[in-house]
Parts: C-alpha cells; structure tokens; sequence
C-alpha cells in the first residue's frame, strides 16, 4: 500500500513573533490552544515554530512549567540565561534541550551577532508530572539522526518520553528509510521523500518514508512516537 503522505509549506503561513524574534508557527497543537491554520503534533508533541532572531534580538526573561523545550540551532549563535546552565553559548549546528517539570525554569536566549539567528523551537508535554528540571546539550554530526529527545528511563543520554525526536545535518546523496508514522521538518536544502521534491520549510507528515538528500547539505528533525 502506498504511504500516506502530506505537505504543510512555511510560507503558506502567517509570520509573528515577540520581542526580538520573527516566527512561523507549523505545529499548534489543540492540546495547547492551536487553531485551524496549524497542524496537531505526535504524541506529546505540541508546537513547531521556524524562527529568526534579528539583530542583538533577545526574548527577555521569561519561564516554563511543566513543559519540555528544544532549541535546535541553524545558523548563527545564541547565549543563553537562566536558572539552568547560565552561560551556555550556543553554535548553529547544536540543539539544547530544557526540562521544566514542576520545579520550572526561566530563561532568555540572546542573539550575540549582528546577523539573524535561525532556530527551530519544539515543545513537547511531559508524561510524568513534578520532574526536576533539566539541561542537555548536543552536537551534531554529518549523516547521522542523533537522538536529542525521547526513550527509556533506563538511560540518560536523552530525557525520557515516548516522543521521540531525531535530528540530523545530511549531505548530498544520503539516504534515509523509516517505518512507521513521522512528522519531518525540512531546513536549509532540498530532498526526494516517496519521490516528491519537499524543501526547506516543508513540514511532513507520513506513513514511513524513503528521502534521499539532493541538495548539499540538508537538516532534517525528525518526530515519532515510540510503540509500547
């Protein structure tokens, strides 16, 4: 049977922001107040925004509770403040991962440079109630998903939740072949999905997939839920 397969573009959608940051919302979820014009997530995956920090753009100081929220940085540099790893630089090609549980955090990330910064923004509900607070940082590497999100309470290398989250930097020609359902966001480079040409900007929903990279380089995130 042939996957299913669906398309959402960026830039079919309105552009907002808050303080020094210019955003495009894709995943909405209704658990959280979305609305038609975005999409549900997976799982305890509720919100995707492609954003832009302009110049010396900082969000200000603000917090999270009980909420699971994942920079993944695309180009440029942010510094991070707050109650969790005050001080944290961040490079484009690295993702940060803060827990707030129910003991919470407050933070502002800050565009260092006199250029935009692009990030991915991603929230994911807890499934347990009253955590501790947590951080993560990770590097990527060339033609690999590196898990950032999601799996057993066994292990530490990544918070633990059903919700898994996979993000990857692939070159030209890589291949990529899942099964199962995925949301898939596309950024900075093109690919062939089930043999349609998504791009960046192009957020996927899907019944398993096969994508071969075509462009350079090409920063794939990649959501699913975990089966029991």
């Amino acid at each position: 049977m042939e996957a299913q397969m669906e398309i959402l573009p960026r830039d079919t959608l309105a552009r907002g922001g808050f303080a020094g940051l210019k955003e495009t919302r894709l995943i909405h979820d209704k658990q959280i107040g979305g609305n038609a014009d975005t999409w549900n997530g997976i799982g305890n995956f509720v919100y995707l925004a492609d954003a832009r920090y302009l110049p010396h753009g900082e969000t200000y100081m603000h917090s999270h509770l009980e909420v699971d929220v994942i920079t993944v940085l695309l180009e440029g540099r942010l510094t991070h403040e707050g109650s969790l790893e005050h001080g944290q630089s961040m490079q484009n090609r690295q993702v940060q991962v803060q827990r707030a549980g129910g003991e919470g955090f407050a933070h502002n990330e800050i565009n260092p440079d006199l250029s935009r910064t692009r990030l991915l923004q991603l929230w994911v509900l807890p499934e347990k109630a009253n955590e501790a607070a947590g951080y993560k940082l990770y590097t990527l590497k060339k033609n690999q998903l590196i898990p950032i999100y999601g799996g057993k309470a066994s292990q530490s290398d990544t918070f633990d939740s059903q919700t898994i989250i996979e993000v990857g930097l692939l070159e030209k020609n890589c291949q990529i072949d899942r099964q199962g359902e995925f949301l898939a966001y596309i950024s900075n480079g093109k690919a062939e999905m089930n043999g349609v040409v998504v791009k960046d900007g192009d957020l996927i929903r899907v019944d398993s997939f096969d994508l071969k990279v075509t462009s350079e380089e090409l920063h794939l995130t990649l959501i699913s839920v975990e089966k029991d």
